[in-house]
């Protein structure tokens, strides 16, 4: 203990250390000779080891369901095509094809929107952040035909394309955790894709990120996401499509 408090004693701080108060990002981290300080050396550690578990942590479908089912939407759970978080993490096209014993509800009339909610690569993201998001998001939304609410374990973002195309849906809001950054562990991104089916490109999405407490706030980015949807519907289209629009993006107010 006494050998760290040497090394940072002899630390130079670094003439940007004020701009820190203002970003949870590794700025001005100052200096012990040629080296980082021992304190900058460990909180790295400790937020990769952060980042790592994020990853590889399961999500708990129970409890998410039971906290989303005030919501008064009917839910279903569906599983990827891929077999474990391993393969999942080696795998990415299986975690973008549904699980064919995965169970969906009745194909949704037209003018739906489906909500999913899918671990993506931070359970923890999900866990935390989707219930109280879609809780400032769907009164956004009372004047659309929403629903249902989907479920999804070992998703990636594709996902939603195959469900979409099952369910019939003009729209699929898809809410999955985001890769971890080494200060952002738990963000949770939403993505938009207006008639959804397999072979979509990202280029065909709309997409809010970095939701979370200490990022984009719920009511915020519940507006935005309600922004979009509502402007995707009225033009027809999403993603690079929607910008191209004259005043799409725009069409409603912030």
């Amino acid at each position: 203990m006494s050998d760290i408090k040497h090394k940072d004693a002899g630390a130079i701080a670094d003439a940007w250390q004020s701009l820190r108060r203002h970003t949870p990002a590794r700025i001005a981290p100052g200096h012990a000779g040629v080296s980082l300080p021992t304190r900058e050396v460990l909180a790295f550690s400790q937020a990769h080891a952060l980042a790592r578990d994020a990853v590889h942590a399961a999500l708990d479908v129970p409890r998410l369901r039971t906290a989303l089912e005030s919501l008064g939407l009917a839910i279903s759970t569906v599983h990827s095509a891929a077999p474990s978080r391993a393969a999942y993490l080696a795998r990415p096209d299986w975690g973008r094809r549904l699980h064919p014993d995965s169970a969906l509800p009745e194909a949704s009339e037209a003018g739906g929107v489906v909500l999913l909610v899918a671990d993506g690569l931070s359970a923890t993201a999900v866990q935390q952040h989707a219930p109280p998001l879609l809780e400032a998001l769907l009164p956004k939304l009372s004047a659309l035909d929403v629903g249902p609410l989907i479920i999804a374990e070992q998703a990636r973002v594709g996902l939603s394309d195959a469900i979409g195309e099952r369910l019939q849906a003009r729209m699929v809001i898809n809410l999955i955790g985001e890769r971890p950054g080494l200060s952002a562990p738990d963000s949770l991104g939403a993505y938009l894709t207006f008639s959804p089916r397999p072979g979509c490109s990202d280029a065909q999405r709309n997409c809010v990120s970095n939701i979370r407490p200490q990022g984009l706030g719920f009511e915020e980015a519940a507006n935005e996401i309600a922004r979009l949807t509502h402007s995707a519907l009225r033009h027809g289209c999403s993603g690079v499509g929607l910008a191209a629009k004259a005043g799409a993006v725009d069409a409603l107010p912030r």
